[in-house]
């Protein structure tokens, strides 16, 4: 299994990028799957919906900074869906957002019109053509969205929604409404991840109905690398910029495992081995502590 350096090398600009939007993606995946501690699959269909937007929008005629404002709206609109039906209608999270995502695809397929909407010959934020552009552009705009999050998450109302996710029944007895905190937590999670999905529809020069599946497993990659980078006891702030790492370094391994010879078909099943031995860490690194006090205590 032969690599070219120099082709890997070539390829990093534009893993880069392309970690960085879907690491905004993360950091929605990160609100819910660590801070609110809900499992939420609804990104799946709320990308595709940020895409979508998005790409309708500019063909219209709008300006593409202007469309991402709308495609975060739109994806916090499908958050309040799962949220709704988690909270009013008591269906179990990960239940409410396989019901979402599921009718998101038909939502998605009205938007546009059809399967896909192309943006070729139409004026976008970033573009693929020019990487080390929309490496800054993203790199603005998760920044952005770092400090936003990072200044929300200080205040009164995000530090119920980090209450809520450590412990529901002591958020609750403090006078915490868990219910309205849980939803606003699905509403912003599914913002992030529409903008992610807006940013990568232009990026890409398209908006595809199918372009959201497997979303949550590279979510959940980036989120877990992250985390095992810079651990898990890092200031808040760090623990919000891992997953932009996190995204980006999933990438740069994944144009790794081509530049080697994988099969570009088995790319999901490469995602899901990587977040199945990111997840398995802990577990591991316990096995390894008793193995080794186990020996030390026969000894």
């Amino acid at each position: 299994m032969h690599i070219s350096f120099n082709s890997f090398l070539a390829a990093c600009p534009g893993a880069i990028s392309q970690g960085i939007i879907w690491g905004i993606m993360a950091l929605g995946v990160f609100v819910t799957y660590k801070v609110l501690d809900c499992a939420d699959l609804t990104v799946d269909g709320s990308i595709c919906t940020g895409g979508a937007v998005s790409a309708i929008l500019i063909t219209g005629g709008m300006d593409p900074m202007l469309s991402l404002v709308f495609a975060t709206l739109a994806g916090m609109l499908c958050g309040a869906v799962t949220g709704l039906l988690h909270t009013k209608l008591n269906i179990p999270a990960i239940l409410s957002g396989i019901l979402t995502q599921l009718a998101l695809y038909s939502v998605n397929m009205r938007i546009m019109g059809r399967a896909n909407v192309t943006l070729l010959g139409k004026h976008v934020a970033l573009s693929l053509q020019n990487i080390p552009h929309a490496i800054l552009v993203s790199g603005i705009i998760a920044v952005f969205v770092i400090s936003v999050l990072y200044w929300f998450f200080g205040t009164e109302v995000g530090c119920a929604v980090r209450a809520t996710g450590n412990n529901d029944n002591m958020a609750r007895a403090q006078g915490v409404n868990t219910d309205n905190v849980k939803m606003l937590g699905l509403i912003i999670s599914n913002g992030l991840v529409a903008l992610s999905g807006a940013l990568l529809a232009q990026y890409q020069g398209f908006s595809d109905v199918q372009m959201g599946r497997g979303a949550i497993v590279i979510g959940l990659a980036s989120v877990i690398i992250g985390e095992v980078i810079l651990g898990t006891h890092s200031s808040f702030a760090v623990r919000m910029s891992s997953m932009i790492l996190g995204a980006v370094i999933y990438y740069i391994i994944i144009s790794l495992v081509l530049q080697a010879g994988l099969n570009t078909n088995d790319l999901k099943l490469f995602s899901a081995a990587t977040v199945a031995v990111a997840l398995a860490i802990p577990t591991i690194k316990t096995w390894a502590l008793n193995g080794k006090n186990g020996r030390s205590t026969h000894a």
